[in-house]
């Protein structure tokens, strides 16, 4: 991670270089993470806000909300649960223009792993605009009631294949690597897949009064 990333994580203190002055480093746990014990080496790797498992940052006029989707997870992973009524209360009280949240399991998904079915929380009605997750190796865009899901695992590692298309999706693509772009203001949030080429593979605009 350190190899990559060392000038986005503070404090850093591996053997690849300087740490950045100001963490730019967010992550969300994985299963991967979990097959550790009980994913302490991620916990003591990183140094993150709130519990560090879920939390809240702000960039700008978007308010990230970063979930832990797996089912080790201690304070739950259902819509019931100790994280979800966290997550409510924090939408509740943002006043930030954009409210985007983010998380590893996809609540729908295309691809190999398909949905994760005990993410589908109420998002939208919460007041989120866009959920972002990964673990399926593609890219997926989806509309479902009304907000934009979007799955992106094609950081890295093999790419997985698509499966019958989920009533919703959008965007499909395997074809290459890549990574998402997003540029917000108050009234418009700009997304963009960019593959490894420079190729943009999908464009989404969302507006707050559409």
């Amino acid at each position: 991670m350190g190899r990559y990333f060392h000038t986005f994580i503070s404090p850093y203190s591996g053997i690849y270089g300087e740490g950045a002055l100001e963490n730019r480093f967010f992550p969300s746990l994985g299963n991967h993470d979990w097959i550790t014990k009980q994913a302490q080496p991620y916990l003591d790797y990183f140094k993150l806000p709130g519990n560090e498992r879920y939390y809240q940052f702000r960039r700008g006029p978007v308010a990230f909300f970063v979930l832990d989707s797996d089912a080790h997870e201690p304070d739950g992973v259902n819509q019931s649960s100790v994280q979800a009524e966290w997550l409510k209360k924090q939408l509740t009280l943002s006043t930030a223009p954009w409210n985007v949240i983010y998380f590893h399991h996809p609540p729908f998904s295309s691809a190999y792993h398909g949905s994760t079915t005990w993410m589908r929380w109420t998002f939208k009605e919460w007041g989120a605009d866009l959920v972002l997750s990964g673990h399926d190796h593609v890219y997926e865009r989806l509309q479902i009631d009304n907000l934009t899901y979007i799955v992106n695992g094609l950081g890295g590692g093999s790419i997985y294949d698509f499966f019958l298309p989920l009533p919703g999706s959008v965007v499909r693509y395997n074809q290459d690597y890549g990574a998402m772009l997003m540029e917000a203001d108050v009234d418009t949030l700009r997304l963009q897949f960019i593959n490894r080429l420079g190729d943009v593979i999908d464009n989404a605009t969302i507006l707050s009064n559409p």
